[in-house]
């Protein structure tokens, strides 16, 4: 008898055992977790250490989770990386095609210039010098960067690269230069200059020369385009310069000062530029397409200042324009014969 009922007694503790357990583990899943008690109590209390630790683990796992959503391509709210690159727009400018859209067809970043380098073939060949199989067109945009030279390297600059595109954003030159001053501030972290890229640089003379080729009967676009022609020691027609830091309505951005191209390419075209170190053939690209987006304003204004026959003494007339010229004279013959 002791040994049949040793099991069933055996099993009654193990059956009220496991019943005490369930109670326990009932208990605790009622329970609310002690994190989030914890948290409840610590809200109210802002100032204190305690709910600035929790302030820091939600931002924490905030970030951690727009990383996330990121590298799985989903959309996020706008920031500085939504931006496009000026070789980007450009592009899609020409062909009617938003920028976003284009870099998400090609799976690029928008800051990136590799999806407009993949569709019109131009990679950026630094320190190319004239690029043969680029035509220069009516319009020419130019950006300079310079590094600081002599006992005063804030205040003294020489030309250190040159880059020069056409209307439709294309590089048709890019050079480094040797500068004939001892360079005591190369300007690194805007310029993008170095000791190493200037030992393939070509000679001041060499530069200056294939650039004045290059603005020969040419419509100038530049920002604060008279610090580049010191610079490069060249002379250019006022008439056939189109400065974007001069332009009415792109100074009203900046209350009537002269904006910045940093600024104008963020607020104008939406375009993120001159984050680091300076890229001289981005500048002209974002330069030439401020021109673009305000073509008929700056021709306008251009009319105000030197009037409506100063396409034909530079030779830019359209065939429309010339046309309209030679009937005018036509009529004024007849007028002169009665």
């Amino acid at each position: 008898m002791v040994n049949g009922l040793g099991p069933s007694m055996e099993l009654q503790d193990l059956s009220s055992n496991w019943k005490k357990l369930q109670q326990t583990l009932k208990a605790d899943t009622t329970k609310p977790p002690k994190r989030k008690a914890n948290k409840s109590v610590l809200q109210p209390q802002r100032n204190g250490v305690k709910h600035r630790k929790i302030e820091k683990g939600s931002i924490r796992s905030q970030n951690t989770n727009n990383d996330k959503s990121k590298a799985m391509g989903s959309r996020w709210s706008s920031t500085e990386d939504d931006k496009p690159s000026a070789s980007l727009a450009l592009w899609a400018e020409d062909h009617d095609i938003p920028a976003k859209d284009l870099a998400a067809a090609y799976g690029a970043s928008l800051k990136s210039t590799s999806a407009s380098d993949k569709t019109t073939k131009t990679d950026n060949t630094i320190n190319e010098g004239l690029s043969p199989a680029v035509e220069a067109g009516k319009f020419i945009a130019i950006d300079c960067e310079m590094v600081g030279v002599g006992p005063t390297p804030d205040t003294d600059s020489a030309l250190a690269r040159v880059s020069v595109v056409n209307y439709h954003g294309r590089q048709l030159y890019d050079s480094f230069v040797k500068p004939k001053e001892t360079v005591t501030d190369y300007r690194t972290f805007v310029s993008g200059i170095t000791p190493h890229l200037l030992q393939s640089a070509r000679t001041f003379e060499a530069v200056q020369l294939a650039i004045a080729k290059l603005l020969d009967g040419k419509i100038l676009v530049g920002h604060a385009i008279k610090h580049d022609l010191e610079a490069l020691l060249l002379g250019h027609s006022k008439r056939d310069i189109r400065d974007t830091s001069k332009h009415p309505a792109f100074r009203q951005l900046a209350g009537g000062k002269t904006p910045s191209l940093k600024k104008l390419a963020r607020e104008v075209l939406g375009l993120d530029i001159q984050g680091g170190e300076h890229s001289s053939i981005e500048d002209a690209r974002a330069t030439m397409l401020l021109f673009r987006k305000e073509k008929e304003g700056f021709e306008k204004e251009h009319m105000k200042k030197f009037g409506q026959d100063h396409k034909r003494s530079n030779g830019f007339a359209d065939d429309e324009g010339q046309k309209g010229n030679h009937s005018k004279k036509k009529k004024k013959k007849k007028k002169l014969r009665k």
